[in-house]
């Protein structure tokens, strides 16, 4: 394994490939080959990029006959066909069908672009500076959604103070505390010392705050707290979006409709960077050019963002996940948790938690190795990294879940025992 060249010339900011120590060649549905022949199951699945696995052979296809009829592959914001046909399929197969209406907009390619785009939108709209957020959140890295974000070694990096933003308790954080009753005392007593925001921004399951699953009832609450007080309501669903928690869109299942709703990583398909920012119709404010980039609407994405979208409908890709986290739910909760009472689980569709804390926070962190050095590729999440996160390409086979999940099984008994 040569990795001198990484080491010499790379920034010191990498970090997946501190967990992962190899040199990686090829990857194909839920599997990574390493240049010395090994073999690893996919539990990461570029945190979440690749729902539809590496490599999709359907997509792939589309691609390479893009390719090879010399498709345009760059053209800013100018009309193509590419964006034609994602937009028509995406209204057609995914919004209509689901009773909603939105425009879109393509920013930069990655979500913390989908978030910085919605940031602006709802100040424009609103004319307040302020937005509300909650603690666990992680929303991007650049400065806007960086100020939404509360993970301390994040928000380290920024060099800046990061301002505008009021930070709220999760409702899992104090289960005594009223977090909708919290909001609206911040808004009506004349002390608080709080300005009324132009948004509230949430992830309906916040992945890297340790896969913790807001309740049904609490996110109709925010929505409705939303309508009461002119406030927009933006749900982020870059990680859990694309049918990980076992619908389309994450907050289908609480039967609300945000005025906002950025999306990136597996909207791109087959892994391509892609992202959209989506909102009602009667928020599009915007002058021509007043967000722009130069990488706004990845012409190459565009075909598999529809290709993947194609292939999830044909596939019955929502319910198979929703059966598939069954499988993973029942295998935890009957072979690892009884390994010590103190373990917990949390998570829905194909996104779930193991959690480590009780016993201890370093503990995450050892398991993750220790399913490395036994051929699962898996990565952490939440306070002090105490989670173990699983977060499989939604295509795994019922045989290879299964076997992942004996890795991670295997290797909380072995670190368990070193206790």
């Amino acid at each position: 394994m040569d990795t001198k060249v990484f080491e010499e010339y790379e920034s010191e900011v990498r970090s997946y490939c501190r967990h992962f120590p190899t040199v990686f060649t090829k990857a194909k549905g839920a599997y990574f080959y390493d240049e010395d022949g090994n073999e690893y199951i996919d539990f990461f699945c570029g945190a979440g990029a690749v729902n539809y696995g590496h490599n999709n052979p359907e997509i792939k296809k589309k691609l390479i006959e893009y390719l090879e009829n010399d498709g345009v592959m760059h053209a800013l914001d100018m009309y193509t066909v590419p964006k034609r046909e994602f937009i028509q399929t995406f209204e057609e197969k995914v919004l209509k069908p689901r009773g909603l209406n939105y425009k879109i907009q393509f920013p930069g390619p990655t979500g913390t672009n989908a978030n910085e785009a919605a940031l602006k939108l709802a100040r424009k709209v609103k004319k307040r500076r302020n937005v509300f957020a909650f603690m666990g959140a992680f929303h991007g890295m650049t400065l806007g959604s960086l100020a939404l974000t509360t993970d301390k070694s994040s928000r380290g990096g920024a060099g800046v103070p990061l301002e505008n933003v009021t930070f709220i308790p999760a409702p899992y954080m104090f289960p005594e505390l009223d977090t909708i009753a919290y909001m609206q005392k911040l808004l009506d007593d004349d002390h608080s010392g709080i300005e009324k925001p132009a948004a509230v921004f949430l992830e309906t399951i916040q992945a890297e705050g340790g896969i913790r699953v807001f309740e049904i009832e609490w996110l109709q609450k925010v929505r409705k707290f939303c309508d009461d007080n002119d406030i927009l309501m933006v749900v982020d669903d870059v990680q859990v979006g694309c049918c990980r928690s076992g619908t389309f869109f994450s907050f289908e299942r609480a039967n609300i409709q945000p005025d906002i709703v950025t999306m990136s990583k597996s909207i791109g398909g087959y892994g391509l960077p892609l992202a959209i920012t989506l909102f009602k119709p009667e928020l599009d404010v915007w002058t021509p050019g007043e967000h722009n980039g130069t990488f706004r609407g990845n012409q190459l994405a565009f075909v598999a963002a529809k290709g993947g979208i194609e292939y999830m409908l044909a596939n019955n890709i929502e319910s198979e996940v929703r059966r598939k986290g069954e499988i993973v739910k029942e295998f935890i909760t009957k072979e690892i948790l009884p390994l010590d009472e103190r373990l917990e689980l949390r998570g829905m569709g194909l996104i779930w938690g193991i959690e480590f804390e009780k016993i201890s926070a370093g503990l995450a962190d050892k398991v993750i190795e220790k399913c490395f050095e036994n051929g699962l590729i898996i990565e952490g999440a939440g306070r002090k990294n105490s989670v173990v996160k699983l977060m499989p390409p939604l295509v795994v086979e019922d045989e290879t879940l299964i076997k992942g999940m004996e890795i991670i099984k295997k290797s909380v008994t072995e670190e368990l025992a070193k206790l």
